[in-house]
């Protein structure tokens, strides 16, 4: 036996790791109640400095000892001259540099690094933007460091065409760097913006003057350079169809502007003496700086959201004082104001006429889909064949089918339509586990569609009875309907934003499985609901049918409710206006 080693035991082993761990608490522990009081006795010294510089070197996640480093170093800068203030700083980023070998994802490390580096006197971009490249060689998303990237570059004016030139290389290396995908998406919008007068070249940047430095402002990128990035991300999906990166790319590519500010609608109604206004995004008229104007006069109403849940919304209401405009052998001209964006919109209700309304259609707002020049037309087209190729080849790839579904929308939704709804399909088998997900898209298409349907035949009824629909939308383009259809659906709920059917009389929901009825809040004309065979069970489910005033039809048969005792009696005290009552 003698001359070997003599073995220990997984026990023995285990033991003496157990006091070894034991001796670095102790040590960790002491000096972090040190560090402790220093700061609470106020103390702002080298030895602080020091012991902080210890304990985060092992963990540089303690967000306190950052803090408290921070306050240290702004008492340092008021102490000393400004070239040890460099030196110290200068040591600090080479601390940092050690802490990140550690945890290269470090929250506390990249911020506090973010700060030394904006309070260097004499701060060195080009060694920091080599530091973000080295960073990103090991680990091309990490999000931290790109966020440091982005800070770095906007601190020192790097090029808007160099950052993009950043990006090409990093793609050429792996297509599936996200991140580079979306800096990109952020870079092209500064170098290439959309001319606000289309169609119009691209914007080519002066010669004598540098090209602007990224997150300086933001706009949409034109025609001429969009198709030439159809081009490189088609090859990068081609070469990997399975990786999400490019494919995420291409629908920013295929997205459109947000829409511009202004107001979309303007309803009056001689009967109810009341004014409706859409706008093109929700607001919050009672902090915006909406004005109404009546035949010169600016008048005093008290504007209110169409539902109480809502601060922001798309639709707005107001009363006029009664007697204002109810008089019909008289003409009114109304002006709504809306102050904030310097816009309004004029609105005439003329003799004899009950109610009145200018408004853009979806059409005109391009609320769906932009209009495509025929250079765009003919490239999307091309796309939409090379999609299908790729399909061919991977027909379970749900990434190609979502995006032919996106490329039909934007070349001709109506066109498509039946090609649309039969992708759908297929992609609630091939992704099962986002079958709900799909099943919402496909709603939010349908409606669309069933808009600009409705709109080219100047139609105020609105069917989408049989649709498989999941949810509703774009309810504040319907505004002015007076009947509509949601029979045979899979409708769970009539949301709030459904009150802002402002002009609906009759509504049919026959066939869900309705149990919510939030949205049929203070509809002012609505007179006759059809709920046969869904799932209200509640009489309080009922409550908010009171408050629309006309409501004088209900059919409630096939719904649990109708099962409560003496529900006859009870509705009718809930409904007084009610006369027609089917249970």
């Amino acid at each position: 036996m003698h001359g070997r080693v003599k073995l220990k035991s997984t026990a023995q082993q285990e033991e003496e790791k157990r006091k070894e761990r034991e001796k670095k608490l102790k040590i960790y522990v002491a000096a972090r109640d040190a560090i402790f009081t220093k700061r609470m006795e106020g103390v702002l010294d080298d030895e602080a400095l020091q012991l902080t510089q210890q304990l985060l070197s092992s963990n540089p996640d303690f967000a306190t000892l950052w803090n408290y480093r921070r306050e240290i170093l702004l008492h340092l800068e008021t102490v000393r001259e400004e070239d040890d203030v460099q030196k110290t700083y200068e040591a600090e980023l080479l601390f940092l540099e050690s802490c990140l070998k550690v945890n290269p994802k470090s929250y506390g490390s990249w911020h506090h690094r973010g700060w030394v580096s904006a309070r260097l006197p004499r701060p060195d971009w080009a060694r920091e933007l080599g530091l973000c490249d080295r960073c990103l060689s090991l680990d091309d998303r990490n999000f931290h460091c790109w966020d440091y990237r982005r800070m770095v570059v906007k601190m020192s004016g790097v090029p808007v065409d160099q950052e993009l030139q950043f990006t090409d290389r990093l793609i050429g290396s792996n297509f599936s760097n996200y991140s580079s995908w979306h800096y990109r998406s952020t870079l092209l919008p500064l170098l290439h913006p959309e001319s606000p007068d289309p169609p119009s070249p691209c914007h080519q940047p002066s010669h004598s003057s540098p090209p602007p430095s990224p997150q300086t402002h933001s706009h949409r990128v034109c025609e001429e350079q969009l198709l030439k990035e159809y081009e490189l991300v088609q090859n990068a999906f081609f070469t990997d169809p399975n990786d999400q990166s490019a494919w995420f790319y291409y629908r920013w590519l295929l997205g459109r502007a947000e829409r511009e500010e202004m107001i979309s609608c303007v309803f009056v109604s001689r009967e109810e003496e009341r004014v409706a206004v859409a706008f093109s995004r929700p607001v919050n008229a009672s902090s915006s700086g909406l004005m109404l104007v009546l035949d010169g006069q600016p008048q005093r109403v008290e504007w209110r959201s169409v539902h109480p849940h809502f601060r922001h919304s798309p639709v707005w209401i107001c009363e006029l004082p009664p007697g204002t405009i109810s008089d019909i052998i008289n003409e009114h001209n109304l002006t709504v104001h809306w102050t904030e964006k310097h816009t309004h919109r004029d609105c005439a209700l003329y003799t004899g006429r009950s109610e009145s309304w200018c408004r853009d259609s979806a059409t005109d707002q391009e609320l769906f889909r932009s209009e495509l020049s025929v250079e765009k037309t003919s490239v999307l087209q091309s796309e939409l064949q090379s999609c299908n190729q790729l399909l061919e080849l991977e027909p379970q790839n749900k990434w190609c089918l979502l995006t032919i579904v996106l490329l039909m929308r934007a070349l001709d939704p109506l066109g498509y339509e039946r090609e649309t709804l039969s992708h759908f399909q297929t992609l609630k088998e091939v992704d099962s586990m986002r079958s709900a997900y799909y099943g919402d898209l496909c709603s939010k298409f349908m409606i669309e569609n069933t808009i600009l349907k409705m709109e080219y035949a100047e139609v105020r009824v609105f069917s989408l009875s049989d649709k498989n629909l999941t949810m509703l939308c774009h309810l504040d383009q319907l505004l002015l309907v007076t009947h509509i259809n949601l029979s045979c659906n899979q409708l769970l709920r009539l949301p709030p934003q459904f009150a802002m059917l402002q002009c609906l009389e009759v509504l049919e929901a026959d066939d869900n499985t309705i149990e919510n009825l939030d949205g049929l809040y203070y509809l002012p004309k609505l007179q006759e609901v059809s709920l046969k065979n869904n799932q209200i069970s509640k009489l309080s489910d009922l409550q908010l049918l009171a408050s629309c005033p006309k409501l004088t039809c209900l059919d409630l048969r096939g719904n649990p409710v109708t099962q409560i005792a003496n529900i006859q009696s009870e509705l009718t005290e809930l409904l007084p206006s009610v006369t027609d009552l089917l249970i």
